[in-house]
């Protein structure tokens, strides 16, 4: 809570950060990202560093801190290196193909499905099983990487369906046969 807080989240060389108000500016070659945090919080850029501080020791105002410090020094990982998630897809035909405008799955559905990429997100699938999900907002990538899962999650006796990269499916065992 507080002591994650209190540490500034330094700026690496070729980032800058902007804070007005309650809103966070941070720009890097990844791209820029805008954010705005808890009214109550104040957040300053002094020294290559973004610093968030809280009004008072509550533990409201502990938690918003934590968080909030957080949120930001994701955003600078995000625009420095990136965010990446990395989905498979088994079963037996199941397969996705790059388009321009995102991906289209068949996965065993009567039709196929199409995942349009947001804004500053980037869908490719270099093998047809294997489907990565990259940009600068870790929030983003993960709800579409979720969101891309829930479409067809993996199924307990067979295994086909969405899964992250190297998640583990806990199989069941089918039914057994009457003697």
């Amino acid at each position: 809570m507080s002591r994650i807080g209190r540490k500034p989240v330094p700026l690496p060389a070729g980032v800058t950060a902007a804070a007005s108000g309650h809103t966070v500016t941070v720009k890097g070659p990844k791209g820029e990202l805008t954010r705005h945090l808890h009214p109550e919080l104040v957040v300053r850029v002094e020294g290559g560093a973004v610093l968030v501080e809280r009004p008072s020791d509550s533990a409201k105002h502990k938690a918003l801190h934590g968080l909030s410090r957080t949120l930001v020094a994701n955003m600078v990982e995000g625009v420095t290196k990136g965010y990446e998630k990395a989905l498979e897809i088994v079963g037996v035909g199941y397969r996705a193909e790059a388009k321009p405008f995102g991906l289209t799955l068949y996965v065993g559905l009567s039709h196929t499905v199409d995942v349009k990429a947001p804004p500053g997100i980037r869908l490719t699938a270099d093998q047809p099983t294997l489907v990565k999900v990259a940009g600068s907002d870790k929030e983003l990538v993960g709800q579409l990487a979720a969101e891309i899962r829930a479409i067809r999650p993996p199924e307990p006796y067979k295994g086909k369906g969405i899964r992250y990269a190297g998640e583990q499916v806990r199989r069941k065992a089918g039914k057994t046969g009457a003697k």
